[in-house]
């Protein structure tokens, strides 16, 4: 019985193993999405029945769901995206506090100068570095710009037709790297820290699995292919050096929202088989090889994308260097935290 109990609870830490904290995380995540999901369409329903938009007897067990349905596509304006965030954000806040025992702001959001200064260096290196894939294509005459400041609708200002798409991305970036490095990547490390492995082993261990599952995750979006599969996990890593070099998500994040929103917005590019297309400062059409820019997918499944990413690698760590005097991994994210720790009596 013990055993058994050992599988699922850390007895020196006093929590749930990493593994099993992962699985709840997500768990978490989807009944967050549920219950909010459910409130707001239950609090649509409500405004509709007060206005006299929906009747009395619509409101019925049978019906309800159907009300919410119809009200969700006709009056329910706010971006999906927006739900996915609130709910990942809550998720990770609860796990960290019930399950990890980890306050929020140690999953890499420590907001002091450093990290901003960090946030400000990540977001000129994905801009950089998808400029770089387009100026290198541009010269060698595999893109054409067929237009500048082109908005969906042609009635609405530029300027706010390409403020939606860039508070979108922001949310992607954080949503994203907050879950893939900030918690996962953490519990992972956790797990893996034996003695035999110790904590860098583990961290690096954690690098490559958790850029795995962000490979994978993006290996079922549209046009996907197994270079479009690798190039993600491509991504996983430099995003996930970032991390590990600092402890902190700021590279990661900044990086992150300016690799895609430069793709979609400013080139006019597919970002991971999707279209962006409210508005971008460059409308283009590539026509070189889909081995070096990529195809349908977009830059991310052509080789000068995986190419440019390497080069960031190194960027982040002569960053690194530049601004702390060395290169290291932080050991603590592979350590549990002081508050879970069992300390032996005096």
């Amino acid at each position: 019985m013990k055993f058994i109990a050992k599988i699922f609870w850390n007895e020196n830490e006093r929590r749930i193993r990493s593994l099993w904290r992962l699985v709840l995380q997500i768990v978490l995540f989807i009944i967050i999405m549920l219950v909010l999901q459910y409130a707001v369409l239950l609090v649509t329903a409500l405004v509709g029945l007060i206005t006299d938009s929906i009747t009395l007897e619509q409101l019925n067990v049978k019906e309800i769901k159907g009300v919410f349905r119809d009200f969700s596509l006709k009056h329910y304006d706010v971006p999906i995206l927006v739900h996915e965030f609130v709910s990942i954000v809550l998720a990770i806040w609860l796990a960290g506090r019930i399950l990890d025992k980890r306050q929020f702001a140690n999953f890499g959001l420590h907001l002091n100068r450093n990290w901003w200064i960090d946030f400000g260096f990540g977001l000129f290196l994905g801009g950089f570095l998808i400029s770089l894939v387009f100026l290198i294509e541009l010269v060698a005459g595999w893109i054409t710009i067929t237009g500048v400041f082109v908005a969906e609708k042609p009635t609405t200002p530029f300027a706010i037709s390409i403020l939606y798409p860039l508070v979108t991305l922001v949310l992607v970036g954080i949503q994203e790297e907050l879950t893939s490095r900030g918690y996962q990547l953490t519990n992972i490390a956790e797990g893996l820290n034996w003695k035999r492995i110790g904590p860098r082993g583990a961290i690096i261990g954690a690098a490559l699995l958790s850029s795995i599952i962000f490979g994978l995750l993006h290996a079922s979006n549209p046009h996907a292919s197994a270079i479009s599969t690798f190039s993600a996990f491509m991504g996983g890593i430099i995003t996930a050096l970032g991390f590990i070099l600092t402890g902190e998500l700021a590279i990661p994040i900044g990086l992150h929202i300016t690799w895609n929103f430069f793709q979609a917005n400013v080139f006019g590019l597919p970002v991971s088989g999707m279209e962006f297309s409210w508005a971008t400062i460059f409308a283009t059409e590539q026509s070189g090889p889909p081995l070096w820019v990529g195809d349908a997918f977009g830059p991310e499944s052509g080789l000068l994308a995986i190419g440019a990413v390497v080069f960031g690698c190194l960027l982040i760590a002569l960053w690194v260097r530049w601004r702390y005097g060395r290169v290291g991994l932080h050991t603590s994210i592979a350590e549990a935290p002081e508050r879970s720790v069992q300390k032996p009596p005096v």
